[in-house]
């Protein structure tokens, strides 16, 4: 098998330590940090109540709409 066309350089990397990870990790929460702003208490329990009742109104329009198409119609004629 020949190597792939991406590769530079025939000299095999060195390991991954355990402090490259910790310092790869430290650098993405600080990104993560500056770019999503802290926000309130108050507006992530808002946003969670409002996405809890939306997650309960579309399971209760799902389970109607399954339940109509599945119940049987009977006719009673009297004679």
């Amino acid at each position: 098998m020949s190597p792939s066309p991406t590769a530079r350089s025939t000299v095999p990397p060195s390991p991954v330590s355990r402090g490259d990870i910790e310092s790869k990790l430290r650098q993405i929460r600080g990104t993560a940090e500056d770019v999503a702003p802290d926000v309130p208490e108050t507006a992530q329990r808002t946003g969670l109540l409002v996405a809890g009742v939306a997650l309960v109104v579309v399971a209760f329009v799902l389970g109607r709409r399954r339940g109509r198409k599945k119940s049987t119609i009977v006719e009673i004629r009297r004679i």
